[in-house]
């Protein structure tokens, strides 16, 4: 088997800088032959990319990408070849945009009272104007206005300190609904928690089989962001639990250092049987 993939990737509808438009004349360029793009709590971008897809273009799977949270920590849900219509999905992403417009607010609120910061009426009417408002388009706010030097500074030294009410979309919510409306529902870099936070060992196992009791099917195996050790943890769990594989680089154009399909699944020659797996049945249900 011999494709290049990239299943992971975002675009203005949610916090990345190329349009979809754009972004599919990258995906071209990049001799991408799959891809789904993942936007926040949004599939517009990819009803725009179907409406503009011609014959020869790559294959485009329908994805999205929930930030998620419970008891035990936060986690991201992708999910992939669902229905965009379908009443679960539908209300997934109602809920999810819902509570990331009441973050934004909140936060906002937050930067007056706690940092002195405010923005222009104009800049912040923009803001709400946008499909999933966050934080990466807070931070390009403060270092344009002066308020930090560079977005990590942003984010290292204000953004990350502000804690806004704890209103979540649940894991076991986020994949039921993936699975409803006839998706497959997979764990995003599942090493990484919230923050800086790093989970490994026994504790990424135990997240891997709790949300596989929930009806998780699959984990992103190849990331631009791991080392060869937290790869090869991830791709033992996968087999090890009869999970899916996926690739994905995470690509958000300006607001990341990553390059489109930049994921470690394009230098790999052995395929995990999770991934074939992945790729014939995603093609089935699409």
């Amino acid at each position: 088997m011999d494709i290049r993939i990239d299943l992971h990737m975002h675009s203005t509808v949610s916090d990345g800088t190329d349009t979809p438009e754009e972004l599919l004349k990258l995906v071209r360029n990049a001799g991408i032959e799959l891809f789904a793009l993942t936007d926040h709590d949004s599939v517009k971008g990819c009803g725009i990319l179907r409406k503009i897809l011609g014959t020869g273009d790559p294959c485009l799977l329908s994805g999205v990408e929930f930030s998620c949270r419970d008891e035990e920590g936060k986690y991201h849900i992708l999910g992939y070849g669902f229905d965009p219509e379908s009443p679960p999905v539908r209300k997934l992403l109602e809920k999810g945009n819902t509570i990331r417009i009441g973050k934004m607010e909140e936060r906002l609120k937050c930067l007056r009272t706690s940092f002195g910061i405010s923005f222009p009426e104009e800049e912040v009417r923009r803001l709400f104007a946008l499909d999933n408002p966050g934080k990466p388009h807070l931070a390009n706010l403060m270092v344009k206005y002066g308020y930090a030097e560079s977005r990590g500074q942003a984010f290292s030294e204000i953004l990350n300190r502000i804690h806004v009410p704890a209103a979540f979309v649940c894991p076991e919510e986020a994949i039921e609904g993936i699975l409803q409306g006839g998706g497959i529902p997979v764990l995003a870099h599942p090493v990484y928690g919230s923050g800086e936070e790093l989970i490994i060992g026994a504790e990424l196992e135990h997240r891997v089989r709790r949300l596989k009791s929930f009806g998780l099917l699959g984990l992103e195996g190849f990331y631009s962001g791991y080392s060869p050790k937290q790869e090869q943890e991830i791709l033992f769990l996968a087999e090890k639990y009869e999970m899916y594989v996926t690739a994905g680089s995470d690509y958000h154009g300006k607001n990341k250092l990553v390059r489109l399909g930049d994921t470690t699944f394009n230098q790999t020659q052995a395929i995990p049987e999770g991934m074939k797996r992945f790729l014939r049945d995603v093609h089935r249900i699409q």
